[in-house]
C-alpha cells in the first residue's frame, strides 16, 4: 500500500506544485512543465505498480446493480471529457468538466470496487480533484466562456464517447476486470 500512497502523493504534489508554489515553479521556466510530466509519469507508475502489488483487503462487498450505476457514471465522464475538448454545450456550461469528469469517474468507481487499494486510489484521487477545483476557484474567477463548437462537436462528443468507452470496456477486460456487469 505504501507505494500506491507514494504514487498518489507524487500525484497531488505534481498537480498542485503551480497552485501552492507559482514563484518556485516560475523559476523553472519550460524545464518546469518536463519535471511535471515526468513526475506524473512517475506517478501513474506508481499507482498502477501498487494498486495490483496491494493484498486484496475487502472492506464491503458491493451489490452487483453498482455495476449498471457504474457504468452509466463512466458514459457522463466519458462524455464530460471529450465534450470539453470538442467544445459541445455541456462542457462549456460548466467551469471545470474535466475535474468534474475526473470526479464522475473517481465515485463510479468507488461504488463498484469495496477493497482497500481501491478506497485508496478512487477515493485519494476524488479528493484530489475535489481539493483542485476548490484552489483553481479560490485563485482566479472565471475566464471568457468558449464557443460552441456547433452541431458538429456535438454529434463527434457522442461518437468519442462511445468510442472511448469501448476502447476502456476492452482495456479493463484485458487487464481481467469485465467492467459490464
Amino acid at each position: 500500500m505504501g507505494i500506491l500512497v507514494l504514487g498518489l502523493a507524487l500525484w497531488w504534489g505534481a498537480h498542485l506544485f503551480k497552485r501552492l508554489a507559482p514563484d518556485a515553479r516560475a523559476r523553472l521556466g519550460n524545464a518546469g512543465m518536463g519535471l511535471v510530466a515526468l513526475a506524473l509519469f512517475l506517478a501513474v507508475g506508481l499507482m498502477v505498480w501498487g494498486f495490483r502489488s496491494a493484498d486484496h483487503v475487502q472492506l464491503w462487498s458491493p451489490p452487483r446493480f453498482l455495476t449498471h450505476v457504474n457504468n452509466l457514471l463512466m458514459v457522463l465522464a466519458l462524455y464530460l471529457a471529450v465534450a470539453d475538448q470538442l467544445r459541445a454545450r455541456a462542457a462549456l456550461a460548466m467551469r471545470h468538466p474535466q475535474l468534474t469528469a475526473f470526479k464522475t469517474w473517481a465515485v463510479a468507481h468507488l461504488l463498484v470496487n469495496g477493497d482497500l487499494a481501491s478506497v485508496l486510489l478512487f477515493g485519494g484521487l476524488l479528493a484530489w480533484a475535489v481539493v483542485t477545483v476548490i484552489v483553481i476557484n479560490r485563485a482566479a474567477p472565471r475566464g471568457p466562456r468558449r464557443p460552441w463548437g456547433g452541431l458538429r462537436a456535438e454529434v463527434l462528443s457522442l461518437l468519442g464517447t462511445l468510442v472511448a468507452l469501448g476502447a476502456i470496456g476492452w482495456i479493463h477486460n484485458w487487464l481481467g476486470y469485465w467492467p459490464f456487469g
